[in-house]
């Protein structure tokens, strides 16, 4: 497969660990937003570190835009799902349907809405 392939690309970084589980966390917050903080304690393992650099590659891509409140301290900073963003919650869904199907040793999803998802 060539690297200029839109899949090669889109697969870049959307694969990488923790991505599509940010975009989730985003997704199940008050009006897809979530700060920081919340986004960390919502995804136990993850680092501060690694947390900030998806953040970056999120907004670079523009499946997230950052909200800055500077007038409040401590200052405030909020992350919020795009358009594009929120359109990637359907392949989520659909990954969902999926391993529900096929995959026997899941465990069974208490809610198909993956916003009312605890798990």
């Amino acid at each position: 497969m060539q690297e200029s392939c839109t899949v090669s690309q889109t697969v870049r970084y959307l694969s990488k660990r923790w991505t599509l589980l940010i975009i989730l966390e985003l997704y199940k917050g008050d009006e897809y937003t979530r700060r920081f903080s919340e986004l960390r304690d919502a995804l136990p393992g993850i680092t501060p570190k690694v947390l900030s650099e998806r953040l970056k590659e999120l907004e670079e891509e523009e499946i997230i835009i950052r909200n800055v409140d500077a007038t409040a301290f401590p200052v405030r900073t909020e992350y919020t799902l795009t358009e594009s963003g929120l359109e990637i919650i359907e392949i989520i869904r659909d990954i969902k349907r999926w391993a529900l199907k096929w995959k026997i040793e899941n465990i069974a999803c208490g809610s198909q809405d993956c916003k009312e998802c605890v798990l």
